[in-house]
């Protein structure tokens, strides 16, 4: 009885005129639905899914400069995304006028004698009575990203005190009346930071400390960036315990991001025409410095893989270069911090065999050679008429010279520079300094061209550990550090917290140019 009442529950009954009319007007409705929105990629069918993402990947380019289009609108569009600061908020200039006005007054009246008229008032009355005109206070009342105000307070003889409001602008260059002995001359502006209003303003700052000789203070104006919000330029993660080899695994994998960041950056500058194709890497933390017992090749293999990778992943084609043998005769050798490292480079694990994340990357992206033209490949075609694709970056690892004869590194290199025209060339930890041979050939005979041509290259990222001269190298004193190819250099004293509370590095000194050691030691004294 139940089974007879579930068939009579689901048997159909017979469907009127009305009800079919009604389901292929619904039917015709939907079919019109479904065709217009097929024509966007996201809904159309699976099986045309792989012809929509051919249609939408770039075929390989053979320059760079035409591949590099996609690297840089990706990257504008991110930074679109961001929120860009055009000037300092109330709360960041309320704290930088105070904290100057409040520990730095003494800086500030000095800019106002080396950058405006009031430097030329001053010579001139003081000229036949020295102390008659003289600047008694000054507090800084406004500070934007073009100029600054600053209230003058001046007592001149026989006179009430008045009170003078002088404008200078960031980029000012000193006044014609401002004396080279009393003040330094830096022509060269520094370059605009759009993305973050407080950085751009104190590395303006810090341009104009060290026109009136004060680089003691750049570092604490790099400390103070990074305090009101400005994007931790300069900023070294804590407690890297970079005495402690062999380093934690997260200390290595820190510098090579900050490598990679910094190199991608310059490749882009370079396809753009604003950075040189000549660049170099420095990275010399214990585990990367061949004059110290924890030198580890490994580390030095794990980031020329990282850089590779990195450019490879933006659809560049890199080939990474270690020199080979150099010498006459049986004095034919190879450097000993690059023994074996031709060698390791290609058996270490690029995750690049099937079903790896990196999957046909080396042989096709990622390539290996040697130094001299005859590594560099350009584009054209084989003997069998397949495509050659050119080399678009070249990344050397640790070029040098020897000690002997014919074992220059200046001949080969430069003649692979030459050859790769204005694709860049990366060196990693390169040492293009002269040695000691035979027949004058790394002695006084071109040495100036030698010169020139090592100081070619600009440093794109720089992190080296310094150590008190004369000592071992433990403990570290510092650091001196360049995070990218617009990033200004910036000395650091290492400080430990109390009751082993761990590490710091502190900005003492900062510049567009590479600091002097003695500067250094007596802004630590300070």
């Amino acid at each position: 009885m139940v089974l007879s009442l579930r068939k009579k529950h689901h048997r159909q009954q017979p469907a009127n005129m009305t009800t079919i009319i009604a389901i292929l007007f619904f039917a015709a409705s939907m079919a019109n639905v479904l065709l217009m929105v097929s024509s966007f990629p996201l809904f159309q069918p699976l099986a045309n899914k792989k012809s929509i993402i051919a249609n939408n990947i770039r075929e390989p380019q053979s320059r760079i400069f035409q591949k590099q289009v996609f690297v840089s609108s990706l990257m504008a569009s991110n930074a679109a995304d961001e929120e860009i600061c055009t000037d300092l908020t109330a709360d960041q200039l309320d704290f930088t006028m105070g904290y100057l006005n409040k520990h730095h007054s003494d800086l500030l009246a000095k800019f106002p004698l080396a950058f405006t008229e009031l430097g030329r008032e001053m010579k001139r009355k003081n000229g036949l009575s020295g102390g008659s005109f003289m600047v008694e206070s000054a507090q800084m009342v406004h500070l934007t990203r073009e100029y600054m105000s600053i209230d003058v307070t001046v007592n001149e003889r026989g006179k009430d005190k008045t009170l003078r409001r002088v404008t200078i602008d960031l980029d000012s260059d000193l006044h014609p009346s401002a004396s080279q002995r009393e003040y330094s001359v830096v022509k060269e502006k520094t370059p605009r930071c759009s993305e973050n209003a407080v950085d751009d303003v104190m590395r303006r700052l810090i341009r104009l400390c060290h026109m009136v000789k004060q680089p003691e203070v750049t570092g604490k104006l790099i400390q103070l960036g990074i305090q009101i919000g400005g994007k931790s330029t300069g900023r070294i993660e804590e407690n890297l315990y970079l005495n402690n080899v062999p380093h934690n695994r997260l200390v290595r994998k820190y510098f090579y991001d900050m490598a990679c960041r910094a190199t991608l950056d310059a490749v882009i500058l370079c396809s753009e025409g604003k950075l040189s194709n000549r660049m170099q890497i420095t990275c010399l933390f214990p585990e990367l410095n061949t004059a110290m017992d924890a030198y580890r090749v490994g580390t030095l293999l794990e980031m020329a893989r990282a850089l590779a990778i990195t450019l490879a992943e933006q659809n560049l084609r890199v080939r990474v270069c270690v020199q080979g043998s150099m010498g006459v005769g049986i004095f034919t050798a190879i450097p000993k911090q690059l023994s074996g490292v031709a060698t390791l480079l290609q058996r270490m694990d690029w995750q690049s065999g099937e079903g790896e994340e990196n999957e046909g990357m080396v042989g096709t992206y990622v390539n290996f050679g040697g130094v001299g033209k005859e590594h560099v490949v350009n584009a054209g075609v084989d003997r069998r008429g397949n495509k050659i694709e050119q080399d678009d970056v070249f990344i050397l690892i640790c070029p040098q010279s020897m000690v002997g004869q014919d074992t220059s590194i200046y001949g080969p290199l430069s003649e692979m520079v030459d050859a790769a025209g204005d694709r860049p060339v990366i060196l990693l930890n390169p040492d293009l300094t002269d040695k000691i041979s035979s027949g004058g050939q790394q002695s006084v005979r071109g040495r100036s061209e030698r010169i020139a041509f090592q100081n070619s290259f600009k440093s794109i990222y720089h992190f080296q550990c310094t150590y008190i001269s004369g000592t071992s190298y433990f403990p570290i004193f510092g650091a001196l550090g360049k995070f990218g190819p617009t990033e200004p250099w910036i000395a650091y004293h290492r400080r430990d917290r109390v009751n082993n509370g761990g590490e710091i590095y502190i900005p003492i000194v900062a510049g567009e140019d590479r600091p002097e050691s003695e500067v250094v030691m007596k802004a630590v004294e300070n």
